[in-house]
């Protein structure tokens, strides 16, 4: 079976520049894409190198949470990036965008400014949006009804199933990974057996969001620091192993349905050379 992580940032400081070391254990897992977002404009670079040295995808875009470090030129150096790269293959969105209602003491408004500036250059440049949505569903929404891109990825999705059939009908696919894999997440649960399974793409977000299986609370961090291990690509169809028996289906129904729903969410990702380095 053939897989497609649609969301790791396999340049974060927990993979100590080791990235090559885990594509070669996902590839070796079945996971045949990864695509890696960018965060904020330090690492446009980084990501776009780190895609063609090995293979990917990637999206470039400011994060929410590095909106209160970026500065106003960035959406403009942003704008060419994309436009610099409009026609790498490797390229397959605008993101990580979105809003971050979640972490305290953030400045709303700055963010829902980045967010609607990437929107509109998501829709310029014609790529899909990978979206952060945490606890900020509806204004999402909002925008996305005000300024229509051309689909996307609603990341770690964990809202109300009204909020996920919103996201559907504007054309985005919902990203589930390995919250789904807690058996308190009851909700989310409840949404990922019973929303279209043409909805539905898979994901890490490595190294961040662990499965179950990986989890170390706080006081298990702290007293053993090696205890912690960071999520990775290859723990993709482990985690598939969840949405399968959660749906009732065959593993290879959900690795089938994914890839397909994965390159109608990102057009270009079933178009990315099949060679390192290729262009």
């Amino acid at each position: 079976m053939r897989w497609v992580d649609t969301h790791c940032h396999l340049d974060a400081p927990e993979f100590g520049g080791h990235s090559d070391a885990v594509v070669v254990r996902a590839r070796a897992a079945g996971v045949v894409q990864m695509v890696v977002p960018a965060v904020e404009r330090a690492n446009f670079d980084a990501v776009r190198d780190l895609a063609h040295a090995n293979d990917l995808t990637y999206a470039l875009g400011i994060h929410p949470l590095y909106v209160g470090r970026a500065v106003d030129a960035d959406i403009d150096r942003l704008a060419a990036a994309l436009e610099a790269h409009r026609h790498d293959p490797r390229l397959v969105a605008v993101g990580e965008i979105g809003l971050d209602h979640f972490v305290p003491g953030t400045d709303r408004a700055r963010q829902e400014r980045f967010y609607e500036a990437q929107l509109g250059l998501a829709r310029e440049f014609q790529l899909p949006a990978i979206l952060h949505v945490r606890r900020s569903a509806d204004t999402l929404l909002k925008h996305l009804r005000r300024t229509p891109v051309p689909g996307g990825i609603a990341h770690a999705f964990n809202g109300s199933e009204q909020q996920a059939l919103a996201f559907i009908a504007l054309g985005f696919k919902l990203g589930f990974g390995g919250a789904m894999t807690f058996e308190r997440a009851l909700q989310l649960r409840r949404l990922a057996q019973t929303l279209p399974l043409q909805a539905l793409v898979l994901e890490t977000d490595a190294p961040d969001i662990p499965p179950q299986w990986l989890y170390r609370t706080a006081a298990q961090r702290q007293s053993d620091p090696d205890a912690a291990v960071p999520n990775e690509p290859a723990q993709l169809p482990r985690i598939a192993q969840t949405l399968a028996a959660l749906r009732g289906i065959s593993l290879a129904e959900v690795a089938e349905a994914a890839m397909a729903n994965a390159c109608v969410a990102l057009p270009k990702l079933g178009r990315a050379p099949s060679q390192p380095g290729d262009t």
